[in-house]
């Protein structure tokens, strides 16, 4: 075992008991990749960091497209706080990557942002559905990615996101292969957290979403798909990446895809 997974291990054993300490593994550099199986029972978060001019387009883009992008917490503008979500966050150091865009353009993936940092920035914190993961596992609901330690598989999809402002672009769905019956189930329990994406967006045929390939994702892991299984797709919070790409603002900074901004809050707490 590799040096970073005794990290993942040793992070994910503490976050069961607390947060803080998975936030304090990534502030260190023990964690510095996706976290997908971290943390359990703690809500993550997608993260996207924009100049204030920019957010109240993006606020209305998330409104308008609420089950790719549902909204969980939005900053005071220069403030890296989120109180909301958990005590002490700072957003500057508490993601395990970020990416750095210029213009539309992806320039740096560093792992820790305090030297980009403007007084102008609005964070917003996007739901996860490395959030309702936890649920399925609760109730026998196999992940494959999960248990083979790999970041979830993510498409562009052909579905078109409701356009507000600056602000359009397709869809992104993550992927998780699953036995009809577990599909029918996964499908019953995802559909009890909206604000982290909810129920799935399409079960079956990735032809339908406009997919041809699915050994070959735009974001995250390939993950196996077996004869006796079918493709169950959810939509994703790597959404906004896409659209930020086509609006291209001057500067703006994002979670790495797979990533997340740990919380405080928990799972269940989220439910319907």
């Amino acid at each position: 075992m590799s040096q970073a997974d005794t990290a993942r291990g040793e992070a994910a054993h503490d976050a069961a008991i607390d947060a803080a300490r998975a936030r304090a593994a990534i502030r260190e550099g023990r964690i510095d990749g996706h976290t997908s199986g971290l943390a359990g029972p703690h809500v993550q978060g997608n993260v996207v960091i924009l100049p204030q001019a920019w957010a109240a387009e993006f606020r209305d883009y998330c409104e308008a497209n609420p089950q790719a992008c549902p909204l969980l917490a939005v900053s005071q503008p220069g403030d890296p706080a989120l109180p909301a979500l958990g005590e002490g966050i700072d957003i500057r150091h508490d993601v395990p990557r970020y990416r750095v865009w210029r213009h539309g353009e992806l320039v740096a993936e560093p792992t820790d942002i305090q030297a980009l940092w403007r007084d102008d920035l609005v964070t917003f914190v996007i739901g996860c559905s490395f959030s309702f993961e936890q649920a399925l596992l609760d109730d026998g609901v196999p992940l494959r990615h999960v248990s083979q330690g790999l970041n979830v598989a993510m498409y562009r999809s052909n579905r078109l996101t409701v356009p507000a402002g600056r602000f359009a672009g397709p869809m992104v769905v993550s992927m998780r292969p699953l036995k009809p019956a577990d599909a029918e189930r996964a499908a019953r329990i995802t559909a009890r957290y909206p604000r982290v994406h909810g129920a799935p967006v399409h079960i079956g045929d990735p032809a339908a979403l406009g997919l041809a390939d699915l050994g070959r994702p735009d974001y995250g892991d390939p993950v196996e798909v077996r004869d006796d299984e079918v493709p169950v797709f959810w939509a994703c919070g790597v959404t906004p990446q896409a659209a930020l790409a086509a609006a291209r603002p001057e500067f703006c900074i994002t979670h790495a895809p797979g990533a997340m901004l740990i919380t405080d809050l928990l799972n269940h707490q989220l439910a319907d």
